[in-house]
């Protein structure tokens, strides 16, 4: 298939995506991974070698900046319910999905694994954009959704790399060149920044794209993937971009206006329609696991550390988008899951960022301060009357 025709489509489906997102008020990656299911069933598109590598890098991208997003201060405030909710909101639906694709569902054992690591996850983009629009993202509970995200995107990302990783003398040699960019990039930042930074040939972002290829170069040597060196690389320079917001947002410019869209919309090319209108029930048994056991998990610990939004917070960790499709990608890519196990895990995780964030949001959301302001200043502004006085 002609590249540039593949191009066209594509880029042109990317600004309709912007589009409808926008009109919407839905996350655009789920509008493009919809899109991309639209572009390879209806137009037989077919990713092609570039599409390929364009997508991987983004996909390694969106770990960074999930890594960078959370910030580090906060984590260590809200450690201990952060590691409880977080941890059990891991825990739970990758044991849970793993047996039941397993045992219920006949799946081989690998590709059990990474049913379970695809559904394990809380999407950090949906929980973040969710707080920022509600206003919660400087409240106690919003921190401790935030913390408890992070907590259980860590274990995805490990359990992706530990579990599919095939050992060779070049695993050391990834956690060495890891280890060293997580040294080295903040200790530049002094140095760097002001004499390189804020100019319009952005060589912040250009050193930090070299250090991520480097890592997926070291990844690809050591037969593993560079997820989980990636997030962990964002984390470590989560403070510095904390003090140069204006770098970050433009990361996000140069990330989500060209290379996530293509990951997303390869996620979505790959889809069969058919497989998933042939497995409707699988579907939605596997949506029902995820949440279950996110509920069964999560709520009983939000109850004792955030009463007050204990179904919100459960709600929001059931959510899932970028890494249940990272893992979801990377496991047709590797061969461990096929066609129709991967529309199905695809289509359970769409569902899951979707679902839980419109019940949380409908019926369980927690009055901000600036709205209980507005609502206690409407009652003491209401004239009070009794019969017969004025």
């Amino acid at each position: 298939m002609n590249d540039l025709y593949v191009a066209t489509v594509l880029s042109a489906m990317v600004l309709i995506a912007s589009i409808l997102s926008v009109e919407l008020g839905v996350s655009v990656a789920i509008v493009e991974i919809v899109l991309g299911v639209v572009a390879g069933n209806l137009f037989g598109i077919r990713p092609t070698p570039w599409l390929n590598f364009l997508a991987g890098f983004a996909g390694i991208v969106l770990t960074f900046l999930a890594g960078a997003e959370v910030d580090p201060d906060l984590l260590r405030a809200r450690f201990r319910e952060s590691l409880f909710i977080g941890g059990a909101s891991f825990l739970a639906p990758f044991a849970l999905a793993l047996a039941f694709t397993q045992l219920v569902l006949g799946w081989d054992l690998r590709a059990a694994q990474l049913a379970g690591v695809a559904l394990s996850t809380t999407s950090l983009a949906v929980v973040y954009a969710v707080l920022v629009e509600t206003g919660l993202t400087e409240t106690a509970l919003g921190k401790v959704i935030m913390a408890s995200t992070f907590v259980t995107d860590f274990g995805t990302a490990a359990a992706l790399s530990l579990l599919f990783v095939t050992p060779s003398p070049w695993i050391l040699a990834l956690i060495a060149a890891s280890a060293a960019a997580m040294v080295i990039m903040p200790r530049l930042e002094p140095w760097f920044f002001p004499r390189y930074g804020n100019r319009v040939i952005e060589p912040e972002i250009k050193g930090a794209f070299a250090v991520l290829f480097t890592l997926m170069f070291f990844g690809e040597l050591a037969q593993s993937h560079a997820v989980l060196p990636a997030f962990l690389l964002g984390l470590a320079v989560a403070r510095i971009l904390q003090r140069h917001r204006l770098e970050l947002q433009r990361f996000r410019v140069v990330a989500f206006a060209f290379l996530t869209p293509f990951f997303f919309l390869k996620g979505g090319m790959n889809i069969s329609v058919g497989a998933v209108l042939a497995n409707l029930g699988i579907v939605a048994l596997l949506f029902g696991v995820k949440v279950a056991a996110k509920i069964l998990a999560v709520y009983p610990i939000a109850r004792r550390y955030v009463p007050e939004g204990a179904w919100y917070l459960t709600l929001l960790m059931s959510t899932g988008l970028t890494f249940g499709t990272i893992s979801s990608v990377y496991g047709l890519n590797a061969g461990i899951i096929d066609r129709t196990q991967f529309s199905v895990l695809i289509t359970v995780v769409l569902l899951t960022a979707v679902v839980p964030t419109l019940v949380a949001q409908r019926w369980f959301a927690p009055a901000t301060e600036t709205q209980e302001k507005e609502k206690a200043g409407e009652m003491v502004s209401e004239p009070v009357t009794t019969d017969g006085v004025d």
